[in-house]
């Protein structure tokens, strides 16, 4: 593990882009710390990405379950709040 500053990995980008295929490279600007994972040198193949793929149909049903769920909430602390009154 490797923690260096902002300023020195624009620096020697290459050196730490090297690096972070044997450790982890962290980089750090103020308090907001960035991590370089560990470059993989064996590629997925395209068909991996296309069993993860979901269809319009079934993002949309998520979609309206998450939008729902996150309504009921609201309405539930709007009645709450005007209720109390």
């Amino acid at each position: 593990m490797t923690v260096v500053s902002s300023k020195e990995f624009v620096a020697n980008d290459d050196k730490y882009f090297d690096m972070a295929m044997t450790e982890r490279v962290f980089v750090q600007r103020g308090n907001i710390v960035f991590i370089v994972t560990q470059v993989r040198k064996k590629r997925k193949k395209p068909n991996d990405d296309f069993r993860r793929t979901i269809t319009m149909d079934e993002f949309n049903e998520r979609a309206r379950g998450v939008v729902e769920a996150a309504y009921k909430i609201y309405t539930n602390e709007r009645d709450n709040f005007t209720g109390s009154r």
